[in-house]
Parts: C-alpha cells; sequence; structure tokens
C-alpha cells in the first residue's frame, strides 16, 4: 500500500525491495523478487570459486618461476669468474636459490590461507539455497492458493461489495464488507497464509542480507590475506639480493689483481739493454 513505511527505511534492506515480481530478462515471464535474491547469493557463490580459482592459477605461476629459478641457480655460466668479482657472481646465482625458496613458501602460504579457504567457505551453500527457496515456495503457493478460494466464494454473498485492504501493524488484512460463513474462513485462512509468508519473507531475506555480507567481508579478508603475503614476498625477494649487494661493494679491482697476479705470477726479470 502507498502509505506503507519502509521496515528499515535508509538501509536499503533486502526485506524492503523483493516484494513483488519482476520481468525476467532472458524471457517472457516473471521472477519472484525472492528468486531474484536468490540468484543473487548462488552468482556470488559462483564468484567466489572463481576467485579460488584464479588464485590457483596465480599459485601455478609461481610454483613454475620457482622452478625456473633454482634451475638457473645450478647454471654453470661464469663459474670460473675469481676473486671479489667471482665471490659477488657466486652470490648472485645463490641468491635465485634462495629466492626460489620464498616464491615456494608462497605459494603454499597462497594455497592454504587464499585459495583453500575461498573454495571451501560454505560448501553446501547451494543446497541450503534451494531449501530456502522450496520454503518460500510453498508459502507463496499457499497463498495464492488461498486467495483463490476468496475470490471462488465472494460472488456467491448476496450484495457483496470490493474488500477493502486494511492495515493491521506489519501486515495487509482483508476486510469484509458483508459476513459469511464461508467467506470469512476463506478469508481468516488467507490472513493466516499471508500472515506466514510475511514473517518468513522479512525473516529469510535478512538472513539473505547478512550472509552477503558475510561473504562480501570474508573475501576482503583472504583478499588482504592475498596482499599481505605479497608484501612479505616483496621483503624476503630483498633480503635475498642483500647479500650480493654487500659483496658488490666490495668488489675491488685492484685487489683481484694483485691475488691473481701473485697466483699466476711468472716472474719479475725484465729484459735491459746488452753491454758490450
Amino acid at each position: 500500500m502507498p502509505e506503507q513505511q519502509l521496515l528499515k527505511p535508509t538501509e536499503w534492506s533486502y526485506c524492503d525491495y523483493f516484494w513483488a515480481d519482476k520481468k525476467d530478462p532472458q524471457g517472457n515471464g516473471t521472477m519472484a523478487g525472492f528468486e531474484l535474491l536468490l540468484q543473487k547469493q548462488l552468482k556470488g557463490k559462483q564468484m567466489q570459486k572463481e576467485m579460488s580459482e584464479f588464485i590457483r592459477e596465480r599459485i601455478k605461476i609461481e610454483e613454475e618461476y620457482a622452478k625456473n629459478l633454482a634451475k638457473l641457480s645450478q647454471n654453470s655460466l661464469a663459474a670460473q669468474e675469481e676473486g671479489s668479482l667471482g665471490e659477488a657472481w657466486a652470490q648472485v646465482k645463490k641468491s635465485l636459490a634462495d629466492e626460489a625458496e620464498v616464491h615456494l613458501k608462497f605459494s603454499a602460504k597462497l594455497h592454504s590461507e587464499v585459495e583453500k579457504p575461498l573454495m571451501n567457505f560454505r560448501e553446501n551453500f547451494k543446497k541450503d539455497m534451494k531449501k530456502c527457496d522450496h520454503h518460500i515456495a510453498d508459502l507463496r503457493k499457499q497463498l495464492a492458493s488461498r486467495y483463490a478460494a476468496v475470490e471462488k466464494v465472494r460472488p456467491r454473498m448476496p450484495g457483496w461489495e470490493k474488500a477493502a485492504m486494511v492495515r493491521t501493524g506489519q501486515s495487509m488484512t482483508v476486510a469484509l464488507a458483508l459476513p459469511g460463513d464461508d467467506l470469512m474462513r476463506c478469508v481468516d485462512l488467507y490472513n493466516q497464509a499471508q500472515s506466514k509468508w510475511f514473517e518468513e519473507m522479512v525473516t529469510t531475506t535478512l538472513e539473505l542480507e547478512r550472509l552477503e555480507v558475510e561473504r562480501v567481508e570474508m573475501i576482503r579478508q583472504h583478499l588482504c590475506q592475498y596482499t599481505q603475503l605479497r608484501h612479505e614476498t616483496d621483503m624476503f625477494n630483498q633480503s635475498t639480493v642483500e647479500p650480493v649487494d654487500q659483496l658488490l661493494r666490495k668488489v675491488d679491482p685492484a685487489k683481484d689483481r694483485e691475488l691473481w697476479v701473485r697466483e699466476h705470477k711468472t716472474g719479475n726479470i725484465r729484459p735491459v739493454d746488452m753491454e758490450i
């Protein structure tokens, strides 16, 4: 009714905006407001699953990257470099092995702390939603049946005047212009069904609203965990190159030359001019 007040003003709550049917964009029929809410929930579950699959692909990339880094660290290229530069070069190669280990640990944590929780959250959600759908649908069918019974009886009432809808509390009740045993009984049954449907709709839509908030917050928390793991990985990666930086600062061409000459020198007696 136009004079009805919202149950939860200013909150855009599910319990206020999904009482009527809506034309199905996929066909010519209509879709109940509650069915639209259920589709929203099931779509959210699918999005959550796809996010988990996305993280799984991210894990595969990390694992492959770690494997390639470890393999490269064993490469013998430039292994004969000597002196302080040789030490720095050896540390460059070792840093790849250390970095590979960092990425392996990152991929393992992604699996246990992000991918797996996303995949397993509400495993039986779809089944639970179907039960909920059937329950509300049954109540609505009962309401429609009770309304049809009222419509069937009222033409038999002499002097029948059109029924008016009167607001009582949070529900709508049919008020009759003329009494009649059959009609009163049918109207009473209709009002009982309507009251039950109203209560279940409000309760269930608020629960769906709570579940959606919970889902979004759960995903947000696990994506925050993903970014935290990324930050930690960057920090650990930085630590793998710090020893390289330290050795590079110690590279001394003059010292390297001295060490090499001491080891490989062939003699320091130079030829001189001949005297007659």
